[in-house]
């Protein structure tokens, strides 16, 4: 892993793999962000690393063929980690299109470039022999199995059963990556996390949304009577279980990564009231999303035994961690909230680029 295309990498996750991978890896000698830059992507998140030789940044679609075949060319990629997604289930309601030409179309853009630019003989459909140490991860997520009953957990081998256009978009993208490894024999990987929180997430989400609205004394919208339960994940962990997968996971195998932390949402809400010092009366119970998942639980046996990862934050050290995060970076959130952190992106690359 030397020369690594990270698609999304101005978003929440991706943006802390940058992070992650440019502090901890000393072996990275190019890292090129490829991001659109759509509502949840910001080059704010990566101010700390604009300065860094190895770190570059391209503005552009996934779905753009000859951009990402150009960037194959120019930078002589063995390793992607594809994040590139819209990922938010309300907007899916409201644009399943969307979801299915950037989540599937976009997946089978980059996995096409991968093919052309790694096969020893791309003209020979049936050699299976690509270059060596290469490889393919698709970032994926728990939402592709559906929803589980009071009990049981997510392993590797449950069945895809997705309930939204997001989580179906992404179901999609996954089996894709799969036909890829099995009918050309790419070198690939699938990881599928839990909810993640951490520093840098959009204020849509449920943590940074509810610090956000209690911070400002508005009503926290939770939906129906908030016990969907769900595995919370902080995002530093993930990204050392991605980075973990990069090095050691074996070729076309999935691995979920689970935080062990199952909490209902209602809870989350509650603690975060209780750290913050307001009111529980600032809770409004909405009607709820359709189609909404009542619980997810992620078995992370598979990773944790043969990868040798481990979660390292328990949900209470994180959770304050992130809210003190979201505390001393009012002005992200603010500036986030109103769009102005577009502005960011015009005065450092727009402007620059013109006469």
């Amino acid at each position: 892993m030397k020369r690594v295309l990270v698609t999304g990498g101005a978003g929440f996750i991706g943006s802390n793999f940058v992070h992650y991978l440019l502090g901890h890896t000393d072996g990275v000698e190019c890292l090129v962000n490829l991001d659109a830059l759509t509502y949840a992507g910001n080059l704010e998140n990566l101010t700390a690393v604009e300065s860094d030789t190895r770190y570059h940044f391209v503005k552009g679609d996934i779905r753009d063929q000859k951009l990402v075949d150009n960037l194959f060319c120019e930078h002589n990629f063995d390793t992607v980690v594809h994040f590139a997604a819209e990922s938010h289930v309300d907007r899916s309601i409201e644009e399943p299109e969307l979801f299915l030409t950037t989540n599937i179309v976009g997946t089978q853009t980059l996995l096409d470039a991968a093919k052309r630019h790694w096969k020893i003989d791309p003209e020979d459909k049936y050699s299976r022999e690509y270059c060596e140490g290469v490889k393919y991860l698709q970032v994926s997520t728990d939402e592709v199995y559906g929803a589980l009953g009071a009990t049981g957990m997510f392993t590797e081998k449950t069945p895809l059963q997705p309930n939204s256009p997001y989580s179906s978009s992404k179901a999609g993208a996954d089996l894709i990556v799969r036909a890829y490894h099995e009918t050309y024999g790419m070198p690939v990987n699938i990881t599928r996390c839990s909810n993640n929180y951490g520093p840098y997430q959009f204020p849509e989400k449920l943590i940074p949304l509810m610090i956000h609205n209690a911070c400002n004394d508005k009503s926290l919208p939770v939906y129906g009577d908030g016990m969907q339960i769900r595995d919370w994940l902080h995002v530093s962990d993930h990204c050392a279980a991605i980075a973990t997968v990069l090095e050691k996971g074996k070729v076309g195998e999935v691995y979920n990564i689970g935080g062990n932390n199952e909490k209902a949402n209602i809870e989350i809400v509650r603690l975060i009231l209780q750290e913050l010092g307001k009111p529980e009366s600032l809770i409004t119970h909405v009607k709820d999303r359709p189609g909404h998942d009542r619980r997810y639980a992620i078995d992370n046996t598979k990773i944790t035994t043969e990868l040798g990862w481990a979660p390292a934050y328990t949900f209470e050290q994180g959770i304050h961690e992130t809210i003190q995060w979201y505390l001393n970076h009012m002005e992200w959130v603010e500036r986030i909230t109103s769009g102005d952190y577009q502005k960011y992106y015009r005065d450092m690359y727009q402007k620059a680029q013109q006469p």
